[in-house]
Parts: C-alpha cells; sequence; structure tokens
C-alpha cells in the first residue's frame, strides 16, 4: 500500500468516526402529553424511562408541560426526542413540519382494534341523559390541540343539528376549555360544569372507566366515582394517536425504541398499563397513512 493510498484511508476512518460519534446522543427526552396532573404522569411513565436509559446508555429525562401545546413545539424544536401523540396533535406537527417527526406505533384495545372515542358525560344526579340536556349549560373541552377533546367533539357534535355551535352564548350556554382531560372530569365531578368530553376505548365497564383512557386513569387514582356520572354522548371511532420518534436520531436510536415499546406489553405489563392509561395489548407498528383523514380534519378546521 502506498503512503498516499494509506493516508487516504486513514482520513475516510477519521472522518468516519467523526461522523459516528456526531450522530451519538448525549441525552433522550421524552414528552408527555397533558391529561392528568404532572406528577403522575411521570410517576406512570417512570418505567419507560428507566427502561430507556437501559437500552440507550445515556440520561433519559420525562417532560410533561403544562398543556398539548409543550410537547408539540418540543418536537417540532428538538427539544424532545419521543412522545406518544394523539391523532390532532401529530396532525398538528405534520402540517407545521411534515419531516420533524416519524409516527412508529399505536396502542392496540384489548380487542386488537386501535379506535377510541371522545365521551360526553355529566353528572348522574344533573338530570342530563343526552347531550341535548346541555343547550344553554356550560360544556367543558379539553385541550384545543387534543383529538377527543376538542377537534372530533367540534366537528361531528355540530352536525347533531342546525344551530349548533362550539361558541359561548350559541347552542351551548357557555364553552370553556379546563385544560385537559383529568381538568374536565373533575370539573364535571365537582359541578363547576354541566358536561364534558374526554377520551375512552369504550370497551368494557362503564363503572371502571372503561378499559382504557382518562377516565379509567381518574378511577384508578380515586378522583371520580363512575356511578356519579352518566355517558351523555359518544363520537364516532377515532384512530388512536402515534408514538412518534424525532426524524434526525439515529436510526439505531429509533430502531431500540421502537423495539422497546413494541415489545413493553411481552416484558412489562404493568408499565405498559401505567403508559398506555389502561388495559391494552401493547403497541403496535403504524404509518403515517392513518393519520390522513385526521391531518385533513385539523386542516379544514383552521382554515
Amino acid at each position: 500500500m502506498n503512503k498516499l493510498l494509506a493516508a487516504a484511508l486513514a482520513t475516510t476512518t477519521l472522518a468516519t468516526g467523526a461522523a459516528a460519534q456526531a450522530e451519538a446522543i448525549s441525552e433522550f427526552r421524552i414528552g408527555i402529553l397533558g391529561g392528568e396532573n404532572a406528577q403522575d404522569r411521570m410517576n406512570s411513565n417512570e418505567c419507560m424511562r428507566v427502561m430507556t436509559e437501559d437500552a440507550l446508555g445515556v440520561p433519559t429525562k420525562i417532560f410533561a408541560p403544562a398543556d398539548y401545546n409543550g410537547v408539540i413545539q418540543g418536537l417540532l424544536g428538538g427539544t424532545l426526542d419521543m412522545a406518544w401523540l394523539g391523532a390532532s396533535g401529530y396532525a398538528a406537527v405534520y402540517l407545521q413540519d411534515p419531516e420533524a417527526v416519524e409516527p412508529v406505533l399505536v396502542k392496540m384495545n384489548l380487542d386488537g382494534s386501535y379506535g377510541y372515542h371522545s365521551i360526553g358525560f355529566a353528572r348522574a344526579d344533573s338530570g342530563i341523559t343526552k347531550l341535548e340536556g346541555v343547550k344553554g349549560k356550560v360544556f367543558g373541552f379539553g385541550d384545543p390541540n387534543s383529538t377527543s377533546g376538542y377537534l372530533i367533539p367540534s366537528i361531528e357534535i355540530p352536525q347533531m343539528g342546525e344551530g349548533i355551535t362550539m361558541e359561548s352564548g350559541g347552542y351551548f350556554g357557555e364553552v370553556k376549555f379546563t385544560g385537559g382531560h383529568e381538568q374536565t372530569i373533575v370539573a364535571v365531578n365537582n359541578g363547576d360544569i354541566d358536561a364534558g368530553v374526554t377520551w375512552a376505548d369504550g370497551q368494557g365497564n362503564w363503572e371502571d372507566g372503561y378499559n382504557s383512557g382518562a377516565l379509567r386513569k381518574a378511577v384508578d387514582s380515586g378522583l371520580v366515582d363512575m356511578n356519579d356520572l352518566v355517558e351523555i354522548w359518544r363520537s364516532k371511532p377515532i384512530p388512536e394517536g402515534p408514538v412518534v420518534l424525532r426524524s434526525d436520531l439515529p436510526q439505531d436510536v429509533k430502531d431500540k425504541m421502537t423495539t422497546l415499546v413494541d415489545t413493553l406489553y411481552e416484558t412489562d405489563p404493568d408499565c405498559t398499563y401505567g403508559v398506555a392509561a389502561g388495559d391494552s395489548l401493547g403497541f403496535d407498528p403504524i404509518t403515517h397513512d392513518a393519520y390522513v383523514s385526521i391531518i385533513e380534519a385539523r386542516k379544514a378546521k383552521s382554515n
């Protein structure tokens, strides 16, 4: 081997090593959407944080912003590496930057489906048994970036009849944004608002808060007794939101995290229960194509 060739090979090796080092991550950051208070969200996902740290060999941190937009902006700005988004949250990210994240996995219900519902509910002693009973009263949404807590009900409820709008002083006497699913549940339960919407898979028993979702988490936390509440409306099935990874992460990091979450149910069912907000079959692969209709709905809503 002549000296010129040897020098060229050495330079290539050094460059390759530098590139690999440049691609390495020094920490991993997981964003958790709103829905319950920040400490409960972090507690539910602590097992995931520990497993991620072991799998990647770098410090892993959980971030639980006050609202959905905090996670959305974290993903867009590159300060978060992974999150489980709602479908509308994913649409918000995609519409601002189609290359920012990759949807990789979706939560599976006990029957193998990956849909859920926006559930309208009121106190059982309110006399409200259907959505029409909230006319002229106070109705609560969770977060403007929530699929079940705003986007879908804001589209489907007006379709129920002429003159039904989502503005205060219209069909409903007042419309309030509570800040999240848990806040909506507590507000209805305490009588601060007359009715609201939250999310659930709609499977299993009402008294349990169904199998998974915000109502189930509220029951588990002792916040509500479902016998004090009544379902008054249910949306059509909504595609469960995706677990997303930042697109410019090193491929081996994306592969490790996809495998970790994909096999979480087999590895640690108890951890899966906390991460997936109740009983489920864990997570299965999903692609962008599953969310095209939600992206179009969000785009139409913003026009």
